[in-house]
C-alpha cells in the first residue's frame, strides 16, 4: 500500500492533521493521565518506566479546519507526564515524581530534526540525551535495542508504554510485539491499525499472502476470498471486528486488549488496539473509550461476545436499538450494555458454583465486551435489586449499590434464583 505520511519542513509550515488523528492524541493524553494516577499508591515517592513514540514524527502539526497549534504525541507524552505529577502532588507530604525515560523514533529525518528543534523550543533542551532520546529508525529495526533499554530502565518489571501509531498495517510485525510482552511483563502497547486499507489494497494474489503472512496473520480471511468479504458491506464490517481481531491480539501474545474503530467521516476506518497483561489496565482504556466517545465506534454488541453476532441479531438490529446497528459509547450505548449484561451475568455466575469477586468475573470476561468494570457493578446491583445475585463484603457486608461494590467483593447466586434461573 502507498506510505502516506506527512511533510517535515523546519522552514515552513507544520503539516496539517484532521480530526480523527487528534482524536488518537486526545486518548493518548487521557490514558497517560489516568494510568499514572491509578498505578500511585500514597506512601509512592517516585514512577519508574519507559515511553516509547514510535513514530514520533515532528512533534506539531496545524488544525486541519481550525488553522490552530496541536501538539504530536511527544510533547503529548511529556505534558500528560507533567499534569499527572502535579495532581498526584496536590495534599501529599511526601512529594512523588514521575521517574520517565522518553524514546522518540522516526525513520524521517526531517522529522527527528523538527522534533529535536521543537523541543528545545518548548524547553527540553537540557533534557535531549539525558531523558528524552531521539533516534532516527525505522521502529521495527529500533524494535529490540528499545526492548533492551526498558529492561535495563526497569529490570523486575520493565513497565513500559509502547505507541505505535503507524500509517497504515505493515509497519509494526505482530511479532515485535509480542516480543515486548514476552520480555517486558508489564508493558503496554497502543496500536493504530488500518483495517480498511488491509481490506482494500490485500488481494487473492500470492504478494498479498506474503504481506499478511509477514504482518503475522496469515490466515485471518479465514479461506474466503477478498472479493467475497468487500461484496457485502454489512457483512465486511462485522467479519473483520469478528475475524481479524483474534489473529491480531494471538499473534501480539496480549493476554487483556480493547479493538475498537476511531470514527472517520462517521465510519471506523482503522483501529485503535491497546494490549496489555492485566485487566486494571484494559478497564482504564475502556475508560477513556467511554469518556472520549465522540472518536469511537463499534459494530458489534453492547454485552459479553461483543464480536460473535455474525449475520441478525438484536442487538445489532437499527429497528430495535436505534443506532443504525452501530454501537457509539454513548448514553443509549452505556444503558445497552448495562441492561444486556444483567441478563448475561447470572448464567456466567451459575458456573463454576463456588463464590467468585467481581475482579473475577471481570477478568474472565472483560476482552469481550465494550463495558468497562462500572458498567459490571450497574448490572450487578441491578440484580441484587432484583434477587438474581448476592455480593458479599470480606466481612460479610451485604452489598446494596453499584458505588460499594468493589473488586474484591463475593458475588453468589442466592439459594432459591428466581428470574434468570428458570
Amino acid at each position: 500500500m502507498p506510505h502516506k505520511g506527512y511533510v517535515w519542513d523546519p522552514n515552513g509550515p507544520p503539516p496539517t492533521i484532521e480530526a480523527h488523528s487528534i482524536a488518537k492524541l486526545e486518548v493518548l493524553r487521557a490514558y497517560l493521565l489516568a494510568y499514572f494516577q491509578t498505578l500511585v499508591v500514597p506512601q509512592q515517592d517516585h514512577l519508574r518506566l519507559t515511553l516509547v513514540d514510535g513514530f514520533s514524527g515532528g512533534g506539531i502539526y496545524k488544525h486541519a479546519d481550525t488553522g490552530t497549534e496541536v501538539l504530536g504525541s511527544p510533547l503529548v507524552m511529556l505534558e500528560a507526564a507533567r499534569e499527572a505529577e502535579a495532581k498526584i502532588n496536590i495534599g501529599r507530604q511526601k512529594s512523588f515524581k514521575i521517574d520517565a525515560r522518553y524514546y522518540f523514533i522516526d525513520e524521517d529525518k526531517s522529522a527527528v530534526d523538527l522534533l529535536a528543534h521543537v523541543l528545545q523550543q518548548r524547553g527540553h533542551s537540557t533534557r535531549i540525551g539525558n531523558d528524552i532520546q531521539i533516534v532516527h529508525s525505522p521502529f521495527a529495526s529500533a524494535a529490540a535495542k528499545l526492548r533492551a533499554i526498558a529492561k535495563e530502565n526497569n529490570p523486575t518489571s520493565g513497565r513500559a508504554i509502547f505507541f505505535l501509531d503507524q500509517y497504515g498495517y505493515t509497519d509494526v510485525p505482530f511479532s515485535e510485539i509480542q516480543e515486548i510482552f514476552n520480555q517486558l511483563p508489564k508493558a503496554e502497547v497502543i496500536l493504530t491499525f488500518a483495517v480498511d486499507a488491509l481490506l482494500t489494497f490485500v488481494t487473492d494474489s500470492p504478494s498479498s499472502a506474503r504481506t499478511l503472512q509477514a504482518i503475522g496473520i496469515p490466515e485471518v480471511l479465514r479461506g474466503r476470498t477478498v472479493e467475497d468479504i468487500k461484496n457485502n458491506e454489512k457483512d465486511f464490517r462485522l467479519f473483520v471486528q469478528s475475524q481479524l481481531y483474534p489473529d491480531l491480539v494471538s499473534a501480539c501474545g496480549a493476554k487483556f486488549y480493547t479493538v475498537f474503530f476511531i470514527r472517520t467521516s462517521g465510519y471506523g476506518d482503522y483501529w485503535l488496539v491497546h494490549l496489555s497483561q492485566h485487566p486494571r489496565a484494559r478497564d482504564v482504556m475502556t475508560n477513556v473509550h467511554w469518556s472520549k466517545n465522540n472518536h469511537f465506534i463499534h459494530y458489534g454488541g453492547a454485552g459479553i461476545d461483543m464480536f460473535s453476532a455474525i449475520g441478525y441479531s438484536p442487538e445489532n438490529d437499527s429497528t430495535v436499538t436505534g443506532q443504525d446497528g452501530l454501537f457509539l459509547f454513548d448514553n443509549p450505548a452505556s444503558q445497552r450494555s448495562i441492561d444486556t449484561l444483567a441478563t448475561q451475568l447470572p448464567r456466567l455466575i451459575r458456573v463454576p458454583p463456588d463464590l467468585q469477586t467481581l475482579g473475577d468475573v471481570y477478568s474472565r470476561n472483560c476482552n469481550s465486551t465494550p463495558a468497562d468494570s462500572h458498567k459490571f457493578k450497574e448490572a450487578i446491583a441491578k440484580l441484587i435489586e432484583l434477587g438474581e445475585l448476592e455480593v458479599t463484603g470480606k466481612n460479610g457486608q451485604k452489598r446494596r449499590s453499584a458505588a460499594a461494590i468493589t473488586q474484591h467483593d463475593r458475588i453468589s447466586l442466592p439459594a432459591q434464583g428466581r428470574l434468570f434461573l428458570t
